[in-house]
C-alpha cells in the first residue's frame, strides 16, 4: 500500500474527479473513518465540482463508515468498493443510488 495517509489521499481526490460524470449532481457525502489514521470528512459535489473538507456536515445525503485502511485500499484499487460493502467492511447509509455512482466519479 502507499505511504500516503488518508488525509493525503483525500487532498488528492479532486485531482481524480471526473466532472462530466457528475452532471446534475448535488450531493453531500460524510466519511466516518476509524483506525489510527481515522477521522471525519465530508465531500460536496455540486455544479460538476468537488470539495473535500475535514469535519462533520449536517444532513449528508450519504454516509460511508469504514476503517481508514480499508478506504485507502479502495482508493488505491487494492479493494473493490462493492466487495468491501458485501463483506461488511464498508457501511453505507442514506442514498444507495448515489453510493453506486461513486465509482464512476473518479479515475484511478
Amino acid at each position: 500500500m502507499s505511504d500516503l495517509s488518508i488525509q493525503d489521499w483525500l487532498a488528492k481526490l479532486p485531482d481524480h474527479f471526473v466532472p462530466e460524470s457528475a452532471a446534475g449532481m448535488d450531493a453531500v457525502i460524510q466519511l466516518r473513518l476509524s483506525g489510527d489514521d481515522g477521522g471525519e470528512w465530508y465531500i460536496v459535489i455540486r455544479d460538476q465540482k468537488i470539495q473535500v473538507s475535514p469535519g462533520v456536515t449536517p444532513n449528508p445525503r450519504l454516509t460511508l463508515n469504514a476503517s481508514s485502511q480499508d478506504i485507502l485500499k479502495i482508493l488505491t484499487g487494492q479493494m473493490d468498493g462493492m466487495r468491501a460493502f458485501m463483506q461488511g467492511k464498508l457501511k453505507v447509509s442514506g442514498d444507495m443510488s448515489l453510493a453506486m455512482k461513486l465509482t464512476n466519479l473518479f479515475r484511478a
